[in-house]
């Protein structure tokens, strides 16, 4: 199993391919919804419309790959056995504004809670699951208690629990790689003093990918991002300036997602999850720490909530990542999740 993107030639082959693979689809259309009082829009597509119904939640925050509105067509293995709805979340993408100053993480359980209402509505007699990535693991943890009986399942890859890069697996893996003296005197201080910023969670998040494993794994196979880009790039449902807000959006002057993000604990909330909820976690991924929350499902108490350990992956999916993850859609569409 792979991308679509990684046997689409870039260019006109690649075109003609989207478009037989959008032109075959039974469900393929964006919407546009309201979701926390803001009016913003989603793409649906799918091979049939019997297929379960699959929410991508994406991370960041603010970061609406690889499954966001502009992936139209490029990845006919989720869509021969899902319907995937793909959003990206208020303040990126073709969804770009201006987030508000005291904007939390609640207004955006909120929007999650309205779209699987109105996915419910329209799709009643399918099953409804979601797939939270990174950040978007919150919204699903979250989303998961609060609406319990219109959800079927959860998959989740990377799950964020607390303490989120403050552990001390963090410290020891910075300071026995090689990044320089002063980085690593600057990261013991830090977590020594308790000076914890979101400006210094950024620094850090740089330094996690720069001199760790904890992001990516270099024995998994690379995801083809650079293809997959492109693909965004000439999607028949961006504009270029949607394409921009990828990156350059209304995440980047807010602060008061990352201040909320920096003492978040989810542990007693996932205790009170009552639908199949089945987490994926990269062997060497530190930043949600693997290590942390095979321990906390072990001795959670919950039986609904299980832990999945994908060799040779980290934090962001590779490979490695995608194929685990495909395997669980594959469950979903036999009906066996």
């Amino acid at each position: 199993m792979h991308y679509a993107l990684c046997i689409i030639k870039v260019g006109d082959d690649m075109d003609k391919k989207r478009k037989e693979i959008i032109e075959g689809n039974g469900v393929s259309e964006i919407m546009t919804v309201h979701l926390g009082g803001y009016d913003q829009k989603i793409l649906l597509e799918g091979k049939t419309a019997q297929l379960p119904v699959l929410i991508a939640l994406h991370g960041g925050p603010g970061m609406p790959v690889p499954f966001g509105v502009g992936c139209r067509g490029l990845f006919p293995e989720f869509t021969e056995k899902c319907i995937l709805v793909s959003w990206d979340q208020y303040g990126c993408g073709i969804n770009n504004a201006k987030l508000s100053a005291d904007i939390s993480i609640n207004d955006f359980v909120d929007m999650v809670s309205d779209l699987i209402d109105i996915l419910k509505k329209k799709y009643p007699d399918n099953k409804l699951y979601l797939l939270g990535m990174s950040w978007g693991s919150i919204l699903a943890a979250k989303a998961a208690v609060r609406k319990a009986y219109a959800l079927d399942g959860v998959l989740v890859y990377g799950q964020v629990l607390c303490k989120l890069m403050q552990s001390e697996e963090i410290v020891l893996a910075i300071t026995e790689s090689k990044a320089p003296k002063k980085i690593k005197n600057d990261v013991k201080s830090a977590f020594e003093t308790k000076s914890y910023t979101p400006e210094f969670a950024m620094k850090l998040s740089g330094y996690i990918r720069k001199y760790t494993s904890g992001y990516n794994n270099p024995d998994e196979p690379k995801a083809p991002m650079g293809n997959l880009m492109k693909g965004y790039l000439s999607s028949p449902d961006y504009k270029f300036g949607d394409f921009m807000a990828i990156v350059q959006n209304g995440y980047l002057k807010n602060r008061s997602i990352m201040k909320e993000l920096s003492s978040i604990d989810l542990r007693e909330e996932m205790k009170k999850i009552t639908v199949t909820y089945k987490i994926l976690q990269g062997e060497t991924d530190i930043v949600t720490s693997t290590s942390m929350i095979k321990e906390y499902v072990k001795n959670s108490g919950n039986s609904m909530l299980s832990c999945t350990v994908v060799k040779n992956a980290a934090h962001l999916p590779g490979m490695n990542g995608i194929n685990a993850i495909l395997k669980e859609i594959e469950l979903m569409a036999n009906g066996n999740f």
